[in-house]
């Protein structure tokens, strides 16, 4: 690429405030249906048309960093429009605030309502909403392997993944996978010459980012160590446990939000925190709201059995979940220029998001198939709302609600 689109690539700070942040991206928060994907569309024709807060060539580099990085990529992005229209960290969080309290806000909400569901009527919705979960993972994973997956190599890497998932039960084995399919791009994925160029500039110190990337890795290790330091029947400890595994998890996604399903499944459905079919329920309800998918932690912690839960365990969730994607982006955001152009942190990262695309497959199957497919009527309606979205492009909350309905009619009939 040359130098006249470098310097289109550069990014100037922009003249706002962290108020302005905030209600613009709450009215993003309110109506962006349909996942990462179209939350980019959706921020692109805000943010990068109408109101030209950032050039098409300086946004393009923007959103190649945060699908390169761990964490929810539309997230990350609205962030860093944040902190650039914002005047720094302050717009940064305004940014995300506002676009992550709608759907937190109604996940958590149905999630202290459920206890109130009883009845058959409620049950198939419960079992309509399983049913969802089985379509959406099964498009995500159609999507991913196209994209991700378009080599025999990185197939092999994705089929290990698989392997290793099964046979290691639980997040260790995830990060197993993870970890090895990183290792196999450095000798598997280095071919590929569609290598990212430009000049991505924020102004961010390398200080600043220095900093974040320590608190990253802090997070990380210290909630874990006091994890296994602490007795088990203490508030304090509970907080420590559920901030570490929603922290974990949002560390480890990489690929995509879907990606965080079998993630958190590994943290709170094996210590039994959550039934299976209380997880596949929320992640059901996750799929008709606007906003990140990452706010199905807000539900998660509203309704698990151990302490704390109900509105402080969703904020715990809540803030754990995001805060490693977007330390990690505010971070990088000043060495991202160096780091891009070197092959071998390419290959690494295409070996790591086709062992995503594994590690999804394998949780399409357990938990989400084996708890939601129990009969031939299961298996048409799933993949009834599997050919809806990928076929016919149906919106999400539509799916959701035909489904929904569909449960009923099975459990009524």
């Amino acid at each position: 690429m040359d130098g006249r689109r470098q310097a289109r690539s550069h990014v100037e700070p922009a003249n706002g405030s962290p108020l302005e942040v905030f209600g613009i991206f709450l009215k993003l928060g309110l109506t962006s249906f349909g996942g990462p994907i179209a939350h980019l569309g959706y921020f692109r024709d805000e943010l990068v048309v109408r109101r030209q807060w950032i050039g098409e060539a300086a946004y393009a580099d923007l959103v190649a960093l945060c699908q390169f990085l761990p964490g929810p990529a539309s997230s990350q992005v609205g962030f860093c429009l944040g902190v650039l229209r914002g005047g720094g960290l302050l717009g940064g969080l305004a940014a995300w605030l506002a676009f992550t309290l709608p759907s937190a806000i109604i996940l958590m909400a149905f999630a202290l309502g459920a206890s109130a569901l009883a009845g058959p009527l409620a049950a198939g919705v419960l079992h309509g909403l399983k049913l969802v979960a089985v379509a959406v993972v099964a498009q995500a994973i159609w999507g991913m392997a196209k994209t991700l997956t378009p080599d025999r190599e990185r197939a092999a890497i994705a089929l290990a993944a698989v392997a290793l998932t099964v046979l290691t039960a639980g997040w260790f084995g995830q990060i197993g996978a993870i970890a090895i399919g990183a290792l196999a791009g450095l000798w598997l994925c280095r071919a590929e010459r569609n290598a990212p160029v430009g000049r991505l500039g924020f102004a961010v110190s390398r200080r600043k980012g220095a900093i974040a990337l320590a608190l990253f890795a802090a997070f990380f290790v210290i909630p874990a160590l006091l994890t296994a330091a602490t007795g088990p029947d203490t508030i304090f400890s509970g907080v420590i446990a559920l901030f570490n595994a929603f922290y974990r998890s949002g560390a480890l996604v990489f690929g995509g939000g879907h990606v965080v399903l079998p993630l958190l499944q590994a943290e709170v459905v094996a210590p039994g925190w959550v039934s299976n079919e209380t997880f596949l329920a929320g992640y059901g309800v996750a799929q008709a709201v606007p906003g990140p998918l990452f706010t199905f932690a807000a539900y998660l912690g509203a309704i698990m059995t151990p302490m704390p839960n109900g509105i402080a365990g969703a904020l715990i969730a809540l803030v754990a979940v995001f805060a490693p994607g977007l330390l990690m982006v505010y971070g990088i955001l000043p060495f991202w220029d160096a780091l891009r152009l070197r092959p071998a942190a390419q290959a690494a990262m295409r070996g790591a998001n086709a062992a995503v695309v594994g590690i999804l497959a394998a949780a399409l199957y357990s938990p989400v198939w084996t708890s939601a497919i129990l009969s031939p009527r299961d298996f048409a309606l799933a993949l009834a709302g599997f050919l809806l979205l990928t076929v016919w492009k149906a919106p999400p909350w539509i799916v959701v609600g035909l489904l929904a309905a569909g449960g009923i009619a099975l459990r009524l009939n």
